[in-house]
Parts: structure tokens; sequence; C-alpha cells
């Protein structure tokens, strides 16, 4: 009988690359987790402190615990972007992508580990906007399955929309007007700041084509048990879009499309 026979173990690639990707942005977290932190309680102190007594837009909710969600989900979204763009582009451009591409890893494990990674990024990072903002926001929790479903949901749609930014992109400017052209205003034209009710009719039908405003109304709904459209239908469209998405990403992938030279 043969001894120290090497024994195939399922899914050991993926949660390498994945422990790779978890400590790269970890490892770092002033930068990738306190100060997105940070920013979202700058955002609410100023606009809390602008809008505070003017504006209710929920019955019974005050404007700045109607914030907190939306300022969450957006630094939920904006850090599962960064995170699996970020890591795809510096490999590529320092060429260590080729230690990722030379084990036998699936493209199904190589879209897994980058986009677990960036979930959970953005999953850390809401939950730090929360920590800081709960000692200055009361906030109910009215269907904590539904703030769950689209935060994973949400981060997973903007995680691979980042690999196929990193993907895509050759330098760093690409990635940057990628981020700073499409993925910004989407976020900021999403209803983070407002209700789309209060917007005129030509805007509020141009709102309902962005598929983000969905993941925040959605996600706000898990708090406060109202929202400006049906959560199912948020919930479908969300999906969707993750769907679509997770499919093309590892077509990309499976083709080896601009990482393979």
């Amino acid at each position: 009988m043969l001894k120290n026979t090497p024994t195939f173990e399922p899914l050991r690639g993926f949660q390498t690359l994945f422990y790779k990707e978890w400590l790269r942005f970890w490892k770092v977290n002033v930068q990738t987790v306190a100060a997105p932190v940070l920013t979202a309680l700058l955002f609410l102190l100023i606009f809390s402190h602008t809008l505070r007594g003017q504006t209710e837009v929920f019955p019974g909710v005050s404007y700045p615990a109607f914030l907190v969600p939306g300022l969450a989900m957006m630094s939920v979204l904006q850090d599962a972007f960064a995170n699996s763009s970020s890591s795809l582009m510096q490999s590529k451009m320092t060429g260590n992508i080729v230690f990722v591409l030379l084990p036998p890893l699936s493209h199904w494990e190589f879209f897994g580990a980058y986009l677990l990674a960036a979930v959970a990024r953005g999953v850390v990072v809401g939950a730090g906007v929360f920590a800081a903002t709960i000692w200055f926001v009361d906030l109910p929790v009215a269907h904590p399955q539904w703030l769950i479903a689209f935060a994973l949901l949400g981060s997973g749609v903007m995680g691979a929309l980042g690999i196929i930014a990193g993907v895509r992109s050759e330098k760093i400017d690409q990635l940057a007007a990628f981020q700073n052209f499409i993925i910004l205003p989407l976020t900021f034209l999403s209803g983070v700041f407002y209700s789309i009710h209060s917007l005129p009719a030509f805007w509020q039908v141009l709102s309902h084509l962005n598929p983000i405003f969905y993941m925040i109304d959605g996600f706000r709904y898990g708090f406060f048990g109202h929202s400006d459209v049906s959560p199912w239908l948020s919930l479908a469209i969300v999906a969707a879009c993750f769907f679509a998405l997770s499919l093309l990403t590892v077509s990309l992938i499976r083709a080896g499309y601009k990482l393979r030279h």
C-alpha cells in the first residue's frame, strides 16, 4: 500500500483563491473598510443636519433614518465593485495574474472566489456603516430577510460587474472611467438620498431604468416595510441582473478574454 499518495480535494483551489482575496482587502482594512464607513458617516451628518425636520419620505420615518439604509447599501455596492475590479486590474498590471491562471482552477472556481470576496467586503463595509450610525439614528428592522437578500444579491451583481470591468480594462484609467462615469452616477441617482416620488414624472421613469434603484429600494423595505415599488418586483429584477451578469462573466473567464495574452 502506497503512503503519502496525494488525494484530490475538491474546491481547495477555490478556498485558496478566496482566502487570498480576503486577505488582500482585510490587511489594509483602514483603507478598504474604515474609509468608506467614514465617508458614509460624513454624508449622514451633513445631509441629516441640513434636511432634518424638513423632509419625511415615509410616514413616521425621519429623514436621517431613511438615509442610513441608502448609505449602507451604497457602500455595499461600491465596495463590492471596487474589490473585484481593482484586484483583477492590479494583477494584470503587475503580471501576477499568471499565478491565478496556471493552477487547475475551473472557471466557476475563479468566478466564485472573486465574487465571494467582493460580497464579503461589501457586507463588512455595510455592517461597519450600521455600527457607526446606530449611535445617531433609531433604526427599526421590519423584514430582516429582505435586507439580507438584497444585500447579498446587490453585492453579487456589483461583484460580477467588477470582474467584468477588471477583465475588460487594460489600463487603470479605463477602470476609473468605468467607475466614475457608470457606477458612481447610477449609485447616486438610485434613490439613496431621496424617494423617486419626489421627482418630476420624466425622472421617475428614468429612475426605473436604473437597476441600482431596485437594490436600494428593496433593501430599504427590509427596514421600514415601505418602498417606492413592490419588493417582489425589485427582487426579480436584481436576481435577473445577477444571473445574467454571472453567466456573462463566466463566459468571459472561460474564453480567457483579455486574461491570456
